[in-house]
């Protein structure tokens, strides 16, 4: 259904975003086109107003208040002037990006549906030309006209009856939009689906879980296959060079009971490379094989240049839940390097090809294994970010956290979550003096700028608590982030220097953004249940 607000909506303009547009995202830094900013996933704006010596100026602009309480990890896009967000779990909202009044709002209705994991939430639309795109708890792929919100069309992608779902923003590539299943804890069989943009009709599509005949099906045993997982909850990234589209996906199913799935469960928990023309697998890298710990490998795929031994690497960085932070060639899926980026205990180190050499007694067991890191992982979805000014890779992480680890047996039912097991971890402490002490068994959140070309650490910002934080970063050298305390802060990107900070109130589950609107730069984040704006006073001079 569709509320629009006549007085306001003859002021908004038709978006066209073409696809050459998108592909220039990068160095249209007034825009924010995606859902990563760019192709490349490197979370990173151009703009420049808002520096290190004024950010501490910095105040509130506006706030957008959503209608509903569940969690709210929208990552709106920004066109022209104009914002696209989502609040829970499936409306679409157009407002003014330089005040917040509300163009339209799309409610879509959902029936009585099971959710999968992890609530009713939505992290974002995409746009092609003047068409917004948005997928659904039940399955469906919807196009709304970006101008008025009025629907289109929509395509059942997936049934949802049988405990699949989409819940992350779909990417745009050429004329088609690609999006992946979400439901793992259901027992489905993800699966990633290329959409012809202006029908909705499938042109590709991709299993995670491998059918019997297809390369990869025999990293199954028996009948595993059949409720594998192998979700997708965060957009993928693109490279026109190669026609590659890269995506990480979840873990097998059931999750803490792997000895019902013998085999190392290919695609889940890797990154797959696919032609973004024929959905054909051109490589693939398993992060964590056979996963007993929950451990998705849904993290955003950043590409970048390094320098590797010397030569020049078009490389593909991942820091990885499994708290091991990866060089990947982007073209062959070569491994390049692994380095921990966080406590872990459950893996001696990678061997030359990066297959982990796990230590034993480290998985689930019936009286419950103490591992780091905990079921949360040395980090997770929320986005890192590539800043090319600085050459340096910034991800949340959570350090010194474990969880125990049960599992016991379970039989799969259509509609319940099928996990085989369960966790137990703590409650870090909000504890500033724990955290400055590194005291043992204190959990604590922290940024960390690492060198792609080695995996080391350059500096560090530690966090009284957890964060569950993206970060987005400026050429003007400022890093934005925020945290569960309900913190939106910015930090030198090259120092790691605290320079500016504001209490929302609410715990701060999503990644921002930064426009330019009327002339002002404007950072955007969703923090509790309403979207905060921020700008410098006046026209953004200091």
């Amino acid at each position: 259904m569709r509320l629009a607000l006549p007085f306001l909506a003859a002021a908004l303009l038709p978006a066209q975003v073409p696809y050459k547009r998108l592909l220039d995202a990068s160095a249209g830094a007034k825009n924010w086109l995606m859902y990563n900013g760019d192709y490349a996933g490197h979370h990173h704006s151009g703009l420049l107003s808002i520096t290190p010596a004024n950010v501490s100026k910095v105040g509130l602009e506006w706030v957008f208040q959503a209608r509903s309480l569940e969690k709210f990890e929208t990552t709106p896009l920004i066109v022209d002037g104009v914002m696209y967000l989502t609040e829970a779990p499936n409306n679409v909202i157009a407002v003014d990006a330089s005040n917040g009044r509300p163009f339209w709002i799309y409610e879509h209705k959902l029936p009585e549906i099971t959710y999968p994991c992890c609530g009713r939430i939505n992290r974002g639309v995409s746009i092609l030309d003047g068409v917004i795109y948005h997928g659904t708890h039940d399955g469906k792929l919807v196009a709304l006209d970006a101008k008025t919100g009025r629907k289109l069309w929509d395509v059942e992608v997936v049934d949802y009856k049988q405990g699949y779902a989409l819940t992350h923003a779909p990417l745009v590539v050429k004329d088609k939009i690609i999006v992946g299943t979400a439901g793992g804890e259901l027992g489905i069989q993800g699966f990633l689906g290329a959409f012809d943009a202006k029908t909705g009709k499938r042109i590709w599509k991709f299993n995670i879980i491998p059918q019997p005949g297809e390369p990869g099906h025999e990293s199954w045993g028996g009948d595993s296959w059949k409720h594998g997982g192998g979700s997708i909850w965060v957009t993928g990234s693109y490279d026109p060079e190669t026609n590659l589209t890269y995506w990480g996906t979840g873990n097998p199913g059931p999750d803490w009971n792997p000895s019902v799935r013998p085999g190392d469960n290919l695609y889940t928990d890797s990154v797959v490379a696919l032609d973004a023309d024929t959905g054909k697998l051109k490589w693939h890298f398993q992060f964590t094989p056979h996963d007993e710990w929950d451990w998705d490998a849904v993290q955003v795929p950043v590409l970048a240049d390094i320098t590797w031994r010397g030569a020049k690497r078009k490389a593909i960085l991942w820091a990885n839940r499994n708290a091991f932070f990866y060089a990947l060639d982007r073209s062959t899926g070569e491994f390049l390097y692994g380095k921990p980026f966080a406590k872990q205990t459950w893996a001696k180190g990678l061997d030359d090809k990066g297959r982990p050499i796990k230590v034993p007694g480290q998985g689930p067991a019936p009286q419950g294994t103490k591992t780091y890191p905990g079921v949360q992982g040395a980090t997770n979805w929320y986005a890192p970010s590539y800043s090319p000014k600085t050459g340096l890779f910034y991800v949340t992480a959570w350090e010194d956290y474990y969880s125990y680890y049960f599992k016991w047996d379970q039989e799969f039912e259509l509609g319940k979550w099928y996990t085989g097991g369960g966790v137990k971890a703590p409650v870090p402490p909000t504890n500033r003096e724990a955290i400055v002490t590194r005291d043992k068994g204190h959990g604590y959140a922290t940024i960390r700028a690492l060198d792609p070309n080695t995996g080391s650490l350059v500096w560090e910002f530690p966090m009284r608590d957890m964060s569950e934080g993206g970060i987005l970063t400026t050429a003007s050298g400022v890093l934005f982030s925020g945290n569960r305390e309900g913190h939106f802060f910015a930090l030198d990107a090259k120092t790691g220097k605290l320079l500016w900070s504001r209490y929302l109130g609410g715990q701060v589950i999503a990644s921002p953004v930064t426009y330019e609107a009327n002339g002002r730069q404007y950072v955007s984040i969703a923090a509790g249940t309403s979207l905060f704006t921020f700008a410098l006073p006046g026209a953004g001079a200091p």
